[in-house]
């Protein structure tokens, strides 16, 4: 299935978008779309941290993906 990642601050620099279309297997986890994204964007291995969230709420790797679903990267903030 095709699933629509939207990026935010230093992820969208890395993507080269503001959002990207990936696919993945129907029934996937966060975790293997981690995994997916981590080896067709290596540079996201370098933060030091980011986030998946699923329809607007952080989400846990086990947290099973589906078409319909709203997808979104959340790199790490700074604040000042």
């Amino acid at each position: 299935m095709i699933v629509k990642i939207l990026a935010f601050g230093i992820t969208k620099d890395i993507f080269g978008a503001s959002e990207k279309e990936i696919e993945i297997n129907e029934g996937s986890q966060v975790k293997a779309l981690k995994e997916l994204l981590e080896k067709d964007f290596p540079e996201l291995k370098k933060l030091k941290s980011y986030f998946i969230a699923v329809d607007d709420e952080y989400a846990d790797d086990d947290q099973v993906i589906t078409r319909s679903n709203e997808i979104a990267i959340i790199p790490p903030v700074s604040g000042g």
